[in-house]
């Protein structure tokens, strides 16, 4: 994430490849979705859901795209220092021009076909994992890039805030909630007693300070994210997920689903749109997933794929509970759901394991999504050849990363809201708006160096500039949507 050009890494196959992408997708967000489903109706969230996801997957491709171009751009510098430095000591060339037809221009602005080379060479082949930050570093100028790394930055404060309070959300449910059977229609209010005089939102707080004291100090030194650690987390993630969708199902079919959800319901749309920004969210980590996959000539089709079954995943878990469970009484975490309603599931194992699901989880995600929050407020700041003082680099970075989210957690523990702010915002800037301008940008940049006649063979399907603008002007429109409706609320309120 700090922009550093970083080692390939083991390859692996496109169907690997198309296993890593989904499980990347889906995660967190895909636990909120069905409250927002319920308040936004069905008919409005299936169609907004399905072009959220088109939305996705073009600029998913106009990613791709760039990290093509970023890798031409590097070959290309590469083989022309090569060039200058075989060249003999009295060339017109220098370290930063060349001489074309007596006049000095850019090593970037020589059109390829100008010099004589293999015309075998694939430019564009994806081979060095460029990041993000490395991107738009390349492409944008000193303004974009701040503005890339503010956006980062807060969509990463949103990540930590939502992961900050689902944990100590899950633990006061599991310990809070009666496990009598007895409570499935019961929809507690934090005011309400947890043990004796302690309210459930007092002990909220007492399982947020437990998070911090735990998974804080991680934010102080490295943490990487280990081959066992992903496995195990992904399928404790499928178990909860197929066993969710399977109680659901087997209750419907049983005739005792109590859900009658509204066809549509405008008001339910802005934080729909939120939920769903954040729930197909993979464009900050297409570099690390899509350059180690070993054959990369069908990228497009494999990426299709993957937003096809997410689609279908998402639908499928979302429908079976709005059709299973009162609207309601649907928790903004949905695996809450089942802990306390023995008429879904009876065994008490497996509705602690459902409840404590986002716990093992979300747990082992928040240090990594914290050193990498910490990481990119070094590189905002970093100055050539500075270091920074060691309790700058040691404390201050630490300590601005962990306290905030912090703050918001023990303010508010509202899921759904988060989820749909985060999104709604900085999901917007990350999922739409930067990839639109990394595209246009890269485009601009290497025409004039490879010509007409050099293809990206990455290229997006979406190859007309009218996509691109598309996609500012849909960012454009649901920003203001979102905050003039935020604006309503609270007005009204």
């Amino acid at each position: 994430m700090a922009g550093e050009i970083t080692e390939t890494g083991e390859p692996y196959s496109p169907f690997v490849g198309l296993v890593y992408m989904f499980n990347l997708i889906v995660g967190t967000g895909a636990l909120t979705m069905p409250k927002a489903f319920a308040t936004a109706g069905w008919v409005v969230s299936v169609s907004l859901v399905t072009f959220l996801a088109f939305m996705s997957f073009m600029t998913t491709t106009f990613v791709i795209e760039a990290m093509a171009a970023a890798n031409a751009q590097l070959r290309w510098k590469r083989r022309e220092q090569e060039e200058i430095h075989d060249s003999d000591s009295s060339s017109d060339y220098s370290d930063d021009d060349v001489i074309i037809r007596g006049r000095s221009e850019p090593i970037e602005t020589r059109p390829i076909l100008s010099v004589e080379r293999a015309t075998s060479v694939d430019h564009f082949d994806i081979v060095e994992r460029v990041e993000m930050g490395q991107m738009a570093s390349m492409f944008f100028n000193k303004v974009g890039v701040n503005m890339f790394y503010i956006c980062l930055i807060v969509y990463l404060y949103g990540d930590l805030a939502i992961y900050a309070a689902a944990v100590p959300v899950s633990l006061m449910e599991v310990s809070c909630g009666n496990h009598s059977c007895s409570a499935g229609s019961v929809k507690y209010n934090d005011t309400e007693s947890c043990w004796g005089p302690v309210r459930r939102k007092d002990a909220y707080r007492v399982f947020l300070a437990l998070f911090t004291l735990l998974l804080g100090p991680f934010t102080f030194f490295d943490a990487q994210k280990t081959k066992y650690l992903q496995i195990l987390t992904s399928v404790m993630r499928w178990i909860a997920f197929t066993m969710m969708i399977i109680l659901a199902l087997i209750r419907i079919g049983k005739g005792h689903g109590e859900g009658h959800p509204p066809v549509a319901q405008i008001s339910g749309v802005p934080n729909l749109f939120g939920v769903c920004v954040y729930s197909f969210m993979c464009q900050h980590s297409l570099p690390s997933l899509v350059t180690p996959i070993s054959n990369k000539q069908r990228m497009s089709t494999l990426v299709v794929i993957d937003y096809i079954l997410i689609l279908c995943f998402y639908a499928l878990l979302s429908f079976t509970a709005i059709f299973c469970f009162d609207s309601s009484l649907l928790r903004d975490m949905y695996t809450l759901n089942f802990t306390d309603n023995c008429d879904v599931l009876g065994v008490p194992f497996l509705r602690y394991f459902l409840g404590l699901f986002p716990v093992f989880t979300i747990s082992t995600n928040f240090p990594i999504i914290a050193v990498t929050l910490r990481n990119n407020w070094k590189t905002l700041f970093h100055r050539d050849g500075g270091t920074y003082p060691w309790v700058v680099d040691r404390i201050v970075f630490p300590l601005i990363t962990l306290i905030p989210p912090i703050i918001v957690a023990f303010c508010t523990h509202d899921l759904e809201s988060l989820v749909g702010i985060t999104g709604a915002y900085a999901g917007t800037g990350i999922q739409y708006i930067i990839p639109a301008f990394l595209v246009y940008l890269s485009r601009r940049h290497l025409e004039p160096v490879f010509g007409l006649d050099v293809v990206n063979k990455h290229r997006s399907p979406f190859r007309h500039t009218f996509w691109v603008w598309f996609v500012v002007l849909w960012a454009t429109f649901c920003l203001m949507f979102v905050t003039a409706n935020i604006v309503l609320t609270e007005t009204n309120n």
